[in-house]
């Protein structure tokens, strides 16, 4: 799989933006960039998963509260 990385915003139930990348560290910037312009949004979530190992990454907010 070319686009291993996956990050995806939710505001609900379905997902409102999504996008895939190579990179770990393109994704990793999207996942910050995508905080700062999205996270004021009620209900936000941010998510990136490694779809190769089929492992979550990062998750925002952290849910490990």
């Amino acid at each position: 799989m070319d686009e291993r990385y996956h990050l995806t915003l939710s505001t609900g139930a379905e997902p409102v933006m999504q996008g895939w990348w190579a990179d770990r560290a393109t994704a990793d910037r999207k996942f910050r960039r995508w905080i700062g312009e999205h996270g004021s949004v009620v209900g936000a979530q941010v998510v990136l998963v490694d779809e190769q190992e089929q492992l979550v990454l990062a998750s925002w907010p952290d849910t490990d509260e």
